[in-house]
């Protein structure tokens, strides 16, 4: 495995899917194909998205997330007493009919383009998570290989709907103490595995400070956060320490964004990290990857020590940012972080949805490449500074 070089260009994980991948997608949901049919075609956009990747420049490689249908609802495929659902389907469950209704009309997307992984009985790890994702990556590159996985806390607001998993969880902390389980135990089989950055996506954190409690985001299903926001960031820290301690001595990271469901910055949350900065202190997370490349993020807030994973690109915008516009953005953040801890991504993934992608992949690996044609430059300037 090659070490990772200063300025290290990563992503944050997903990448748009290709049409035969679309379609073994929503064959595999109506049970059309097998699992083995499914898997290699899956697999053929790996080797794509990683291809990509490595032709643009990145050191850090993802799989792009190829195998989900989105970033944290793949789990239904993985997990007994969890079934994916159609949030429309999930309007004729709900007992707060009028909230959902509010919650979907704030979404710029169709309510039955979006899945969530709602818990339905008792959870059981039917087969690892991504562990064999991280297997297959690690066969087709030297590179270094970061794993996503969604968060703790943004899988247990995802699966607790208290209608269809009160029988089975009596309440949201106590499906939070299974999930801790499951995840904690993928964790430590990744790094076994030889992953050498373990990434936790969180988005929903932003939702608590920004929208005092009123569920707005895509992200989960639970109608609200039926505590002052002070207390849910508190359940989250300790969901998320435990899982964090799993890694060992692994890289590890916290993404944290606004919400990138829509390329229409308007229907996006905005304001700056600060009211998240205590909360992040709490965490023993090696870094933090935030989205920076856009005014909805305010300016940079001091990391506390940790590495900042630096969103300098929009993946939801069509125009390539320059090098030299790249780069400006690091010189400004190197005000806060010092150059031996900063990596350079986009501020959240290409392809979120799986039918529903933020940008085209030609569009994608050209704003990559000049993440590494930065990148480059930057460590003429820095030469005298190591990785940390």
């Amino acid at each position: 495995m090659n070490p990772l070089p200063l300025f290290p260009v990563t992503t944050v994980g997903s990448w748009p899917r290709g049409r035969e991948l679309l379609r073994a997608l929503g064959a595999r949901r109506r049970r059309e194909i097998s699992a083995e049919r499914f898997l290699d075609v899956a697999r053929a956009g790996v080797r794509d998205a990683v291809a990509a990747q490595v032709d643009a420049g990145v050191d850090l490689v993802t799989d792009g997330e190829q195998t989900r249908d989105n970033f944290y609802s793949f789990v239904a495929e993985k997990l007994d007493g969890v079934r994916l659902m159609t949030l429309a389907e999930m309007l004729d469950l709900v007992e707060d009919k009028d909230g959902f209704r509010e919650l979907l009309d704030t979404l710029d997307v169709p309510a039955f383009a979006i899945s969530n992984p709602t818990c339905v009985g008792p959870i059981a790890l039917r087969e690892p998570l991504v562990e064999d994702d991280l297997r297959y990556v690690r066969s087709l590159t030297e590179r270094p290989v970061k794993v996503t996985l969604p968060g703790p806390y943004l899988l247990t607001r995802a699966m607790w709907v208290q209608e269809a998993s009160r029988d089975a969880y009596p309440s949201k902390e106590a499906l939070g103490e299974r999930v801790v389980e499951i995840l904690a135990g993928e964790v430590g089989r990744l790094a076994r595995a030889g992953a050498a950055f373990i990434q936790l996506d969180e988005p929903v954190l932003t939702e608590l400070v920004f929208t005092q409690g009123r569920t707005r985001t895509f992200m989960c299903a639970a109608l609200a956060a039926r505590r002052d926001p002070a207390e849910e960031l508190a359940f989250a820290v300790s969901l998320l320490a435990r899982v964090l301690a799993a890694a060992g001595d692994v890289r590890t990271g916290l993404h944290v964004c606004r919400g990138n469901w829509s390329r229409d910055e308007r229907t996006l949350l905005a304001g700056t990290y600060a009211p998240l900065a205590p909360w992040f202190d709490q965490l023993d997370v090696r870094q933090l990857v935030l989205e920076y490349a856009t005014p909805r993020a305010g300016e940079i807030v001091a990391t506390g020590g940790k590495e900042l994973g630096l969103g300098v690109v929009n993946p939801r915008a069509d125009r390539v940012e320059t090098p030299d516009e790249i780069r400006e953005r690091v010189q400004r953040a190197l005000r806060h972080v010092p150059a031996e801890k900063l990596f350079l991504n986009p501020d959240c993934g290409f392809g979120t949805f799986a039918a529903r992608p933020m940008n085209a992949p030609e569009l994608a690996q050209q704003k990559l490449a000049a993440m590494a044609a930065a990148a480059s430059r930057l460590r003429e300037e820095h030469a005298g500074s190591r990785l940390g």
